[in-house]
């Protein structure tokens, strides 16, 4: 079973201290072993949940990691390097992130994440989850308090719109549920347990929690 070093989430730290190129150009090594540890994780993470999420089989974990180099052009923050690494797992990699839900996993010193479902979709899928939700508010509803979801994500996450949604009632019975702009689950990690030898496996338990509000938000 793979677990994520101590050294990974020093050299974060590090690279959060030191972000420049001259001291990542120095230090390379260091972010070489960080980032395949981070991938070897995720990789493995993969291969687990492909018991439960078959269409993933065959997907290669570079596609689902994000580059660690900053986009910097509307940032005035000009840190050429990122001090986290994240893979958003889902069918065909992360480039799909604008047209399905997924698993986002998410390491960072003091701030690792382990997360998913649906953020910022785009106009006609976004329509259509609301469509869905003020079709078949049930499903949702007994998704969310599911005693396995409830267990890792607490409820449902995401920025809300502060009115109604255009085309729905201001007393519509699901009218919070129809306000979300994003559908996201979070479960907050400890650093000591994301190091620790029990974090794969809840990683894996809590995508396994996950799965019904994926599903839910795909089947558009």
């Amino acid at each position: 079973m793979e677990t994520i070093n101590q050294s990974t989430l020093d050299y974060l730290e590090l690279i959060k201290q030191n972000n420049n190129r001259e001291w990542y150009l120095e230090n390379k090594g260091l972010y070489l072993k960080a980032r395949e540890n981070f991938e070897s994780f995720a990789g493995e993470v993969i291969n687990k949940i492909i018991d439960f999420e078959p269409i993933l089989k065959g997907l290669e974990v570079k596609s689902c990691v994000y580059r660690f180099n900053r986009d910097t052009r509307f940032s005035n923050d000009k840190s050429p390097y990122k001090w986290h690494f994240g893979a958003f797992i889902v069918r065909g990699g992360k480039k799909n992130g604008d047209k399905l839900a997924g698993y986002y996993l998410h390491v960072e010193p003091g701030k690792s994440i382990v997360a998913g479902g649906a953020y910022m979709p785009p106009k006609p899928w976004l329509d259509a989850i609301r469509e869905k939700i003020d079709e078949e508010p049930d499903t949702l509803v007994s998704i969310l308090k599911n005693k396995d979801f409830v267990k890792y994500f607490k409820e449902l996450d995401g920025e809300k719109l502060k009115k109604a949604p255009k085309g729905y009632p201001t007393d519509h019975p699901n009218i919070e549920l129809l306000k979300f702009k994003s559908f996201l689950a979070f479960s907050d990690i400890r650093d000591d347990f994301v190091v620790s030898d029990k974090f794969f496996d809840y990683v894996v338990s809590a995508f396994h929690a996950m799965k019904p509000l994926n599903d839910y938000l795909n089947d558009y």
